[in-house]
């Protein structure tokens, strides 16, 4: 199908027939799919790519689906004061919710592959909504458990890190770490709107109040994940940003097929098994230690939960910069070592947080609450970008089963922190174990073997 005098001389006349798209002719840059007439020549490309829209769709998203996560922390006093459940119990439904959430990450990006992106990120929002409402009217642990851990982990892990690594392998190939940075960052954005708008809810109107509002917020969102959202650049006919035009591919067949069998492939390589492990202590040092303990933690030391949530929620505004930062620091320098440098740092951190907790904020903790805000998920950009170089097209699948060993991570310490303040009645000890877990990730990292040159990217 070539046209010899079209490809020597392209200012040539065009025929009156109007060709066949062409990969080739995409090439050129990103092409205009609106039904108006063509200007003579080759068309203009649009000022702001496609691909900016839909990335901004996407954070819009993950803000939506993060909304929940403000809220265990929050909810573990409340809820032992009104129902008399140990910090344990509520500590496991907390850990269920995150091992889901990691769990379902690898599948939602097979299954993204074979639906599409906006029918899955619909249905998870819709999970995360009937979880939060249905908590409402719970009197016994169990439907915790159900509800804020099955429901509302399969929703959340359905939009997990692994929806922001597809829609960045499809929409970009320059500029994917910035992306990943910011797209990474609209969780800690939905931990800076929710956390103290649902503390202050939680301390004038009750819990419940709290948990329909998170509800209100994932509802919200559907409409413009399904007018907005597109789950491929070939759908507007545009190559992705930095790249040249590829064609939709033919929707995957036997999602949880491919995924495992994309976990059994990866499984046999060193690489994976040290970002899974670092990874996993990661998340027990985030999600499952600060994000769920750091409240009540505080609050044993006399500090009002307002205030606690408040320091939270500086934590997201600093996650914010810090994440966008490793994002364009990992499309310049090896990941391998950025990690490294991550870990280490957020480990010295921990050490030194018993000490700062005090009924009073003060100089010292603010010092900490910025420091630890900006290594909070730095991490994820070099992470993701080290999967996707020693694994190319399946990526995102990889980086599924890598976030899946964050969240395990996450949820053992979060209910062990439970069970730790029962026993030991404080969480000093917690802090201790996960700084030095923290420098054992940063030897994990820089013992990661270097492999060639980022693949091409994937369709």
């Amino acid at each position: 199908m070539s046209d010899v005098s079209e490809t020597t001389n392209p200012s040539a006349p065009r025929a009156p027939q109007t060709p066949a798209p062409r990969a080739r002719d995409a090439a050129t840059g990103p092409q205009d799919s609106s039904p108006r007439a063509p200007a003579p020549g080759k068309r203009r490309p649009p000022r702001v790519h496609r691909a900016w829209f839909v990335a901004a769709v996407a954070f819009v998203t993950i803000i939506g689906g993060a909304a929940f996560n403000s809220l265990p922390g929050l909810l573990i006093d409340p809820l032992h004061d009104e129902f008399g459940w140990s910090r344990g119990e509520i500590g496991l439904a907390v850990s269920i919710d995150m091992a889901l959430y990691g769990l379902t990450a690898p599948f939602a990006a097979a299954l993204m592959d074979r639906f599409g992106i906006r029918k899955v990120v619909v249905v998870a929002l819709g999970l995360v909504a009937s979880g939060a409402l249905l908590s409402v009217w719970m009197t016994a642990s169990w439907q915790l458990m159900l509800y804020w851990g099955l429901l509302v982990g399969l929703g959340t892990g359905s939009m997990a890190l692994a929806f922001s690594a597809t829609v960045t392998n499809r929409w970009f190939v320059e500029r994917r770490g910035l992306v990943t940075g910011i797209l990474t960052a609209a969780g800690a954005s939905g931990q800076l709107v929710f956390l103290p708008l649902c503390a202050w809810i939680v301390d004038e109107h009750g819990w419940r109040p709290a948990s329909v509002t998170v509800a209100l917020a994932a509802l919200v969102v559907v409409p413009f994940v399904w007018l907005l959202l597109r789950d491929h650049p070939a759908d507007v006919g545009l190559a992705p940003y930095g790249g040249e035009f590829v064609p939709k591919p033919e929707p995957t067949r036997g999602a949880a097929r491919r995924t495992v069998r994309v976990l059994l492939d990866a499984a046999r390589t060193g690489p994976f098994w040290l970002l899974a492990g670092s990874f996993a202590i990661c998340g027990a040092s985030t999600n499952g230690l600060i994000r769920t303990h750091f409240v009540p933690s505080a609050h044993d030391h006399g500090m009002q939960i307002t205030a606690a949530a408040s320091l939270l929620a500086v934590i997201g505004v600093f996650d914010v910069v810090g994440t966008i930062a490793s994002g364009w620091l990992t499309d310049r320098f090896e990941a391998r070592r950025l990690l490294a440098v991550y870990y280490a740092l957020r480990g010295v951190s921990l050490l030194f947080l018993p000490m700062l907790l005090a009924p009073t904020v003060h100089i010292p903790m603010i010092f900490f609450i910025v420091f630890y805000g900006l290594d909070w998920v730095a991490t994820v950009p070099p992470t993701l970008a080290l999967c996707r170089e020693h694994y190319g097209a399946d990526s995102a699948i990889v980086f599924g089963w890598v976030l899946a060993s964050h969240q395990v991570g996450a949820a053992v310490v979060a209910f062990l922190g439970g069970v730790a303040r029962d026993v030991f009645g404080s969480y000093d000890v917690v802090w201790y174990a996960s700084g030095a877990l923290c420098a054992a990730a940063a030897l994990m990292a820089l013992v990661i073997r270097r492999n060639a040159p980022e693949a091409a990217p994937v369709a």
